[in-house]
């Protein structure tokens, strides 16, 4: 795996390039600014961008912009951000040409190496990885009520599931955190589908529109 990263914290960033490289995944560049990014990925092609939110000169959201141009001019770069603070608008914002590929989590899961890493390779990959926070942060922001939202439909254990289903797990890591079986994960997921009115399709993967269905609704 090929990995660039875009951080102007020079301890973070050097931290992040030798966890990195302690598990064979290459760090083919490194910057901290936004024009920078797109210049390395443009030069190098990577599978994975590590990107802060904040970068210079204003330290707004230059990383982010950055990398929603990097996702429209390489939709095969996986695109995973950094935050300091959970900022759904932004994770709504580089999901709206859809979730594979993307990953935003807060900076102190770094630290947590296994969960970490295993959201570095998911997103290279083409998967989702979404903090628990910001998640959470989506799902109060689409459905400040219960009597509004396209998810009313669903029972509280179906709104967990999706929102694990939003943080990149599979079924059988959902089953592993609520402690139920697979084959009632597998209930809970074929009952949202049909409640969020998502028939099976050659052409559309499902579980992606399930995430999408509530994480848009906080633009």
């Amino acid at each position: 795996m090929r990995v660039v990263i875009a951080e102007d914290n020079a301890l973070l960033r050097e931290g992040l390039i030798a966890l990195l490289s302690d598990h064979d995944i290459e760090v083919v560049a490194q910057v901290d600014d936004g024009p920078g990014l797109l210049r390395v990925i443009n030069g190098h092609k990577p599978d994975l961008a590590i990107v802060d939110v904040r970068l210079p000169p204003t330290f707004t959201d230059e990383g982010v912009r950055a990398a929603i141009e990097a996702r429209r001019r390489h939709p095969g770069v996986g695109i995973l951000i950094l935050s300091q603070y959970v900022e759904p608008v932004y994770t709504a914002e580089l999901l709206a040409d859809g979730a594979e590929g993307v990953g935003y989590l807060l900076k102190e899961r770094v630290g947590e190496v296994t969960a970490f890493l295993d959201a570095v390779g998911r997103v290279a990959a083409g998967g989702t990885a979404l903090d628990s926070e910001v998640v959470s942060a989506l799902l109060r922001a689409r459905n400040p009520s219960d009597d509004e939202g396209e998810l009313t439909g669903l029972s509280p254990r179906e709104r967990e599931v999706l929102g694990l289903m939003a943080e990149g797990r599979t079924n059988a890591a959902i089953a592993r955190e609520l402690v139920v079986t697979a084959s009632a994960v597998e209930k809970h997921v074929s009952s949202i589908f049909s409640k969020l009115d998502l028939a099976a399709s050659n052409d559309d993967h499902r579980r992606v529109l399930a995430v999408l269905t509530y994480l848009r609704a906080s633009d």
